[in-house]
């Protein structure tokens, strides 16, 4: 595969606008992708790297949690990562966000992985 570097990191916490200032007031990120989603979730970030911040479910015990980390490529990667999964036999799931197209599959011990791309013609 040839991917182009970190896209995003997905956590869950319990109060997503709090986080969002949080990280805008204290580490200088911006907000990204504003209105691109009904809700959920909200994303800051720098340059080509965010972090997506998605309510806990239930619990305080799901706050804090890792869900997933994504991967960027370009289209033409993009379609090739699914033939190299396809060929190594890891199953993924496919999904279109409107901005970006995703593929997710686990690694050998259960972590989320997403691989995104926003070229999506």
């Amino acid at each position: 595969m040839n991917l182009q570097g970190l896209d995003h990191i997905a956590f869950s916490v319990r109060d997503v606008e709090q986080s969002v200032q949080w990280y805008v007031e204290v580490l200088g990120l911006e907000r990204q992708h504003e209105g691109a989603w009904d809700g959920t979730p909200k994303f800051v970030g720098k340059g080509a790297t965010g972090i997506a911040l998605f309510p806990a479910e239930g619990s305080d015990d799901s706050a804090g949690r890792m869900l997933h980390f994504a991967l960027r490529a370009d289209r033409e990667d993009f379609l090739g990562a699914q033939r190299e999964l396809k060929q190594r036999g890891i199953t993924f799931h496919f999904e279109d966000h409107g901005i970006a197209h995703s593929i997710y599959f686990c690694d050998p011990d259960g972590f989320k992985i997403e691989i995104t791309t926003y070229e999506l013609r």
